[in-house]
């Protein structure tokens, strides 16, 4: 896998191998020296042309506790406000020679295009209403830490699903993991056709108590150019989570950043059955186990002993384990 562009293009066993490298990293996060000289003399880019707090900051992290080279750029004050196109922005960075390049782009399939331009490695942190892997993989830990296995549990994702790469993505990989998938929200934030992928459809909460796990969606009021719902009031009315419609067996999800108040009553997301921190918490050693596998899996052992021959064997281990990426 020297690319991480869809979730789809995973595998059951592929996901759960990532997530197994993730669970070594969790033990080195717990020691007082968090680092390691895995990429070490490696160079990481973050490369975001969007908002973003816990994307750029675990990817960010997780590089530097790497003990890779970190180059982050954000669109807004870079040489994109200049008029530069993303060719030319990726073109610039390639000089640097980059292992690994992570994108967010407000296009859908501009990832794809950056693995095409360059040499590096490329994961996708989010492209345009298309996809978001890297959120769903975390998504998927954090579930199976609690849950032990997806495979039968009932998921209800909730909201604005039209405009949500974080929806797609999380459909295919909680399918591919074995759940149990429905979909609500507003006729007008549903795609239509959205039954093919595997998932139930409903317009009204009525039946979330048969949900193990309730994933909630934020209202992507950036994306709205026209009304999609009457009011937030409205919506909340029909479609916020809150104390009176989470069960206290039900875990609550939601990707962030929440709008308090309108998909998240106060008391839901401060409740016992909030998982949000959590999910804060698994950003950070999901990219460690992707930053790890895009670049050893891309570079192969031979590489890694021409340029650190005294830690090829303890990275032999690794790579082997990750053969099936290949």
């Amino acid at each position: 896998m020297r690319h991480l562009l869809s979730i789809g293009d995973l595998s059951k066993a592929e996901i759960e191998a990532i997530l197994d490298r993730a669970e070594s990293f969790a033990e080195v996060g717990r020691r007082d020296i968090k680092k390691v000289p895995t990429l070490r003399g490696r160079t990481v880019v973050t490369l975001f042309y969007e908002s973003s707090t816990r994307t750029s900051s675990s990817f960010e992290l997780a590089a530097k506790r790497l003990s890779a080279d970190l180059v982050s750029v954000k669109a807004a004050g870079s040489s994109v406000d200049k008029g530069e196109s993303l060719k030319d922005t990726v073109a610039t960075l390639s000089a640097y020679e980059p292992a690994a390049i992570v994108i967010r782009h407000p296009h859908a399939g501009a990832a794809q295009l950056v693995a095409n331009w360059a040499d590096a490695s490329v994961v996708n942190a989010g492209d345009g209403k298309h996809e978001h892997p890297s959120q769903a993989l975390l998504d998927v830990y954090t579930l199976r830490r609690r849950l032990g296995s997806l495979e039968g549990k009932r998921i209800w994702i909730v909201g604005d699903v039209l405009h949500s790469r974080v929806a797609r993505s999380n459909l295919i990989a909680f399918r591919t993991m074995g759940a149990e998938l429905t979909v609500c929200g507003p006729p007008a934030l549903i795609p239509r056709g959205l039954e093919q992928l595997g998932c139930a459809v409903t317009h009204s909460l009525d039946g979330l108590g048969e949900a193990d796990v309730v994933y909630a969606l934020r209202l992507q009021r950036e994306r709205m150019r026209e009304s999609f719902v009457p009011s937030l009031r409205e919506y909340a009315a029909h479609f916020q989570i809150d104390s009176r419609r989470l069960g206290p067996r039900q875990l609550l999800m939601h990707p962030g950043p929440v709008n308090r108040g309108v998909e998240l009553s106060g008391e839901a997301i401060d409740s016992p059955q909030s998982l949000i921190a959590e999910q804060v918490a698994s950003g950070l050693v999901v990219p460690w186990s992707l930053l790890v596998i895009v670049v050893l899996v891309g570079l192969g052992v031979s590489a890694l002993a021409g340029i650190y021959p005294a830690r090829v064997a303890a990275r032999q281990s690794i790579v082997t384990g990750l053969k099936g990426f290949e």
